[in-house]
């Protein structure tokens, strides 16, 4: 911690030597005072919109500089000047809105002392090569743009020792990391920016200059609210995945059931709609762990899953019972899947961890399947709720085995299936 302190105090107390001993402000006073006010108010409305990043503790303004565009026209002091007063507002402002860093005080010298050196070499390699570049035809924007690159350049490797220091980065891959995260269309665009109110300035083009501050202003705003609302969407989307999905089987939950037979209500199609559960489960847990029987529950959940369409839907209902929804399918195809489900399930094993051994499972899984139009005026709960029963009957006549009942037959008659030689654990 000492030495990044005292990197950054060597850092501003070189930028105070270099801005002093470059003599005074290039501009009369009067003219420095209106554009430090120009600066100053466009520095406080942008302020508000600055891209900020956390990088271990220390807060990161990935925001456009127009710095270079005033230490040209008013010098090494003016900036540094602008820079004292800039830099402890932006201060003072995130003190009273809390978004300060736990070291912000600190970092303001290094906000000023970076900003100051950087752009002074950018000042004295604009003026020293400009001479030779002048009469060409776009000299001025092959001169700057190089110059605001380089300085983009020198500003990451000033940001990488203090990050060094803090403790933040300790691999070149991190590093590495870090300067890729630079854009270089930022870059353009703040070496063009610079350079029209460099020009502005030097033609006394006020509305100019201040056209391209709102101009700017609007396009960072209008950026920013597209982001906001992109993070916010994002955020939404998350936050209800999370809402409509079980934590344990990564399947959707009962939340997202009930919202699917809502929509479901008014379709008028033709469903399967399945509940089923795994046999003796308590048994699987009282014989090994809780450990084991999730992992028999997943097991279970994955199996289902794999035979299912993408227009199926498969929700975890309860504990160990899961609600099958199917679609676009006839009776006899929603038949003939349920009754290969529970004969695969019946034929595989779950592994497990147990004891720091590797164990199989065996289980079986009984089901209960209402063959049902949806329809708007009849709630596709109650077939739901039929369905669940038909469970609990083939449950009372022994388990492993499958209950159906075609809700769409004239004839109203159930069907009960059951599996020669079952052996239900």
């Amino acid at each position: 911690m000492y030495r990044l302190r005292f990197f950054i105090l060597f850092i501003f107390a070189s930028a105070i030597t270099v801005a002093f001993i470059s003599g005074p402000i290039d501009v009369n006073i009067s003219t420095y005072l209106l554009i430090f006010l120009v600066y100053f108010f466009f520095t406080a409305l942008y302020s508000n919109l600055k891209t900020i990043v956390r990088t271990g503790n220390v807060n990161v303004d990935y925001s456009i500089s127009y710095n270079l565009s005033l230490v040209l026209y008013t010098g090494p002091l003016g900036l540094f000047i602008f820079e004292v007063f800039s830099r402890f507002y932006v201060y003072f402002i995130r003190k009273k809105n809390g978004t300060a860093d736990e070291d912000e005080f600190l970092h303001t010298f290094y906000n000023i002392g970076g900003p100051t050196l950087l752009n002074v070499f950018g000042y004295y390699c604009f003026f020293t090569v400009y001479p030779y570049l002048e009469h060409l035809t776009f000299g001025f924007w092959f001169l700057l743009i190089p110059i605001v690159i380089m300085i983009d350049i020198l500003s990451s490797i000033l940001l990488l020792i203090i990050f060094h220091f803090a403790g933040n980065i300790s691999t070149g891959q991190d590093a590495w990391a870090f300067i890729k995260g630079k854009s270089m269309l930022d870059t353009l665009k703040g070496a063009i920016s610079n350079g029209l109110l460099f020009l502005f300035l030097t033609q006394q083009h006020w509305e100019a200059l201040i056209g391209l501050f709102i101009l700017n202003y609007l396009v960072s705003r209008s950026a920013v609210l597209q982001s906001r609302t992109l993070q916010h969407k994002i955020e939404r989307d998350r936050f209800e995945q999370m809402a409509y999905t079980d934590f344990l089987t990564k399947l959707h939950n009962r939340t997202y059931m009930n919202k699917i037979m809502n929509e479901l209500n008014e379709s008028e199609q033709y469903v399967g709609i399945v509940v089923t559960d795994i046999d003796t489960f308590k048994r699987i847990n009282d014989t090994y762990n809780h450990n084991v029987g999730d992992k028999v529950i997943q097991h279970f959940a994955n199996h289902i899953k794999s035979k299912l369409n993408h227009h199926d839907y498969v929700f975890r209902s309860g504990g160990e019972e899961f609600t099958i929804i199917l679609t676009n399918r006839t009776y006899e195809e929603c038949q003939k899947l349920v009754m290969l489900l529970k004969e695969e399930v019946e034929r595989t094993s779950a592994p497990a961890e147990y004891r720091g051994n590797t164990i199989d499972v065996d289980y079986t899984a009984t089901f209960g399947l209402n063959y049902y139009r949806c329809e708007e005026n009849n709630d596709i709960r109650k077939a739901y709720i039929q369905a669940d029963e038909l469970l609990i009957k083939a449950k009372n006549n022994g388990k492993n085995r499958v209950h159906l009942f075609n809700s769409t037959s004239s004839t109203d008659q159930e069907e009960i299936l059951t599996i020669e030689n079952e052996n239900p654990t």
